[in-house]
This record gives structure tokens, sequence and C-alpha cells, in this order.
């Protein structure tokens, strides 16, 4: 009888570490072989940090780069506001005429092929410069409304969720003690649901930053995003330069969430502790 669980609990940090190994892996050699010496990034040839220094020194990729932060910091800010409104519409207000085409359309990108969603807003925009003479050309702006219209989508998914789980008895306790509903979601609701909101925003940022398929449809030649620089020269072979930028993109995102987890962390437990003495008093 005490076979199974014994099994069990020696078999499940074996598939958890199997399942880190698979995962994490390929970034850590990414890492290693970014500290390669050689011009070939499969020929290992001692340690050497000359290709961080010619990265840096690589113009076309700066601008990339600070282009592409940009207009993921923008999309995701944007995205956050339209997306918590769009959450609390579908959560908070009652039934309206048009709510499940509002919620189609709300969640339509999740589902939408890339190459679809960017050739339509291809055609938008093309549309709109002839119509009303802007955009007059593709660039920044362009892949900006782009990243928006489907960072949005992701963000009220995520948003909604947290609202869902509240206890609306919260709001309905404010209210009848006076206040507004503005007031009540300003310090009750929007409090409560930050954790989901500052989430929202990572993904968005991260969505942006990564998307290729969209900003190639709706980008000009004066704006090129990493993703785009980082795909054309991939094609013509691996750079160790390209080994290099990741590295730095990983340890800036590990210490971006670690900051965040630490922050949440350290928020729940603040939380848990005033509950504590809540109840303790």
């Amino acid at each position: 009888m005490n076979m199974i669980p014994v099994s069990r609990s020696r078999l499940r940090p074996l598939i958890l570490w199997l399942g880190f190994g698979f995962l994490y892996a390929p970034m850590l050699l990414l890492i290693i072989y970014s500290f390669n010496s050689s011009r070939l990034v499969t020929v290992w040839a001692g340690w050497s940090a000359r290709w961080y220094g010619e990265l840096l020194a690589d113009d076309m990729m700066m601008q990339a780069v600070g282009l592409s932060l940009t207009i993921a910091f923008f999309a995701a800010s944007a995205a956050v506001v339209l997306g918590t409104v769009a959450g609390f519409v579908l959560t908070r207000i009652g039934r309206f005429r048009g709510e499940g085409g509002f919620a189609f359309m709300i969640t339509a990108p999740l589902v939408m092929p890339e190459v679809i969603t960017g050739l339509s807003l291809l055609l938008l925009f093309v549309a709109m410069g002839d119509l009303v003479g802007w955009p007059a050309q593709r660039g920044m702006s362009t892949i900006w409304i782009a990243h928006v219209t489907f960072c949005t989508a992701y963000v009220a998914v995520v948003v909604s969720s947290r609202l869902r789980e509240l206890d609306r008895s919260l709001e309905e306790a404010a209210m009848d003690l006076g206040a507004r509903p503005l007031k009540v979601f300003f310090v009750i609701t929007l409090p409560i649901i930050a954790p989901a909101i500052v989430a929202g925003w990572l993904l968005a940022f991260t969505l942006s930053l990564d998307d290729l398929v969209i900003a190639s449809f709706v980008s000009g030649p004066n704006a090129t995003t990493l993703p785009m620089v980082v795909f054309s020269s991939v094609r013509l072979g691996v750079s160790p330069k390209i080994n290099a930028l990741a590295t730095i993109i990983i340890v800036i995102v590990s210490l971006v969430t670690f900051i965040g987890w630490w922050l949440m962390a350290r928020a729940e437990k603040r939380r848990a502790q005033e509950a504590a003495a809540a109840r303790a008093g």
C-alpha cells in the first residue's frame, strides 16, 4: 500500500527537473555561447566578450532595440487602459444590446491567425491613407496601433478573470456607505485588481516586443523592429551578436520578473499579516 506514494514522490522531482531542463537548457547554452570568441556559433573557440562590444556598436540593431522597447511600452500602457475598461464592461455592466458581439470582438484577436490580423490591418491603413490621407506612410504609429489591437484582448481576459473572482460585497458595502461608483472603482476595485493589471501589462509588453508577423505587415522602410532585424539576420546566418542580444534580454526579463514577484509576495505577506491582526483584534 505504501509503495505507490513512495514511487510517485520519487518520480515527481525527476519529471520536474526534466521539464526545467527542456525549457531552460537551450537558454543556458545560448548564454554560454554568447561568450564564444569564434564567429561560428556552433564552434567553441574560447571565452570572449567581443560580441557584446560589437552588438553595442551596431547602430541598426540598437535603433531596432530602442524602437521595439518604445512601441512595447506605449502599446502595453494603452492596452492596459482599454483592456481594463473592456474587462470591467464584461463583468460589471449588466446585460446590454450587443453584449455577445462585444465579447466576441474583444476575444477575436486571441484566436485569429496573425497573418490574417496583419493583412487586415494593412488593408485598413491603406484604405485610410487613400480616404483621409493618414497614415501617409506606415511606421511606428501603425505598428503601435496594431500592437494595441491584439494586446488589448489579452489584458481584457486577464483583468476580467480577476474581476469575476472579486467579492462584490466589498463594492456593494462601499456604495451602501455613500461612495459613488467611480470612487468605488478607484478606491476599492482598482487596488484589488492591481496585480492582474500589472500581469496584463507585462504580458502585453512581452507580446509586443516579440511580435514579428503583424509588424512585418504594418511597418514601413523607416521602422524596423528588433524581431524583424533578428529574423533578417538569421536568414543570412546566425551571428554571435544575436546570442549576446538574447542573453541581455534574458537577464533583464529575469530581473524584472524577480522584482515583480518579490513585490507581489511582499504585498501578499503584508495583507496576510493585516488580516491576521484584524482577526486577532
